[in-house]
């Protein structure tokens, strides 16, 4: 059984000076939150690290998490989206290449759980080899 759907983005050649900025940030992940109905528990975490450094950024989800991280020094952004119920693909590629200036954007999709595993009755789980 698929207990969830996990993506995990890296957009390289970004803009190193909106990997900086916290504000931008939250205008993709509210981006994302926004287009595939995504429900928010509370305003999310944000860090803002000291000097050229990048940003850190965590919302919760009544279906799971998306998280967000930035190095602006490798001019490179992280996303991971966990969701524990079917949700359409985001245009990832196309959305943060507009929004953060990205020229390469790699997405990994994971399936969570276990495909060959059905939902059992714990009443009628066999032990032992037994019936």
């Amino acid at each position: 059984m698929i207990v969830g759907t996990e993506w995990l983005i890296e957009a390289f050649d970004c803009e190193a000076g909106k990997l900086r900025e916290v504000e931008t940030l939250r205008e993709v992940v509210t981006r994302v939150i926004t287009d595939l109905n995504l429900k928010t528990l509370g305003e999310g975490f944000w860090h803002q690290f000291e000097d050229e450094n990048g940003v850190t950024g965590l919302v919760a989800l009544t279906e799971s998490h998306l998280a967000c991280h930035t190095y602006p020094e490798y001019k490179t952004a992280t996303f991971n989206l966990y969701c524990c119920r079917t949700r359409p693909a985001w245009n990832w590629a196309g959305n943060l290449k507009e929004m953060l200036g990205a020229n390469e954007v790699k997405i990994t999709k994971i399936e969570r759980g276990n495909p060959q595993s059905e939902i059992r009755n714990p009443k009628s789980q066999t032990v032992g080899g037994e019936a």
